[in-house]
């Protein structure tokens, strides 16, 4: 297991959707803004993270990720052995050493004994909270003006349709 930059990212953006599970999914698009981090990043870290069950995604307005589990059951291991993929590499080359073996073995073991929500408790009691979710504004129409209606046909039925009553 190695603590890299990647998994950094994973676990703060995983914070960041616990924090803000109640309000809803959280879209790649508001956790990059927050955390700074690109899109595509985010793509790639949060597909690791669905395929392993972690978060699950919904589709369209409004969509975004939430948590598969309850934040209870995800473990900081959890998240990053979610990323891990070059486990076992080394090892393979005979470069292992039993010392870093030991080490990453300690770190693992520590790692899963701190909980998502622990990590989200923490963050709560430095003052952290979430950022409200926007609100989408009615359209409105002001005063004396009328909305505009159009006579264009809306579909390629439609305008097959209007030739025929022409």
């Amino acid at each position: 297991m190695r603590m890299s930059p990647r998994g950094r990212f994973a676990v703060s953006a995983m914070i960041d959707v616990a924090l803000h599970a109640p309000q809803g999914p959280v879209s790649l698009a508001a956790i990059g803004a927050r955390q700074r981090v690109s899109l595509s990043y985010l793509e790639q870290l949060f597909s690791r993270l669905r395929r392993d069950g972690l978060v699950q995604s919904t589709r369209g307005p409004g969509g975004g990720y939430t948590l598969n589990r309850e934040a209870d059951d995800i473990s900081a291991a959890d998240i990053l052995l979610a990323l891990d993929e070059t486990e076992g590499e080394a090892a393979e080359r005979g470069l292992e050493l039993d010392l870093w073996q030991r080490v990453d073995d300690k770190l693992l073991e520590y790692l899963r004994t701190v909980s998502l929500r622990t990590l989200v408790e923490e963050q709560r009691a430095k003052g952290l909270q979430p950022a409200p979710r926007p609100t989408r504004r009615p359209m409105t129409v002001a005063a004396g003006w009328k909305a505009l209606r159009s006579r264009a046909p809306n579909s390629v039925f439609a305008f097959g349709r209007s030739f025929a009553e022409a």
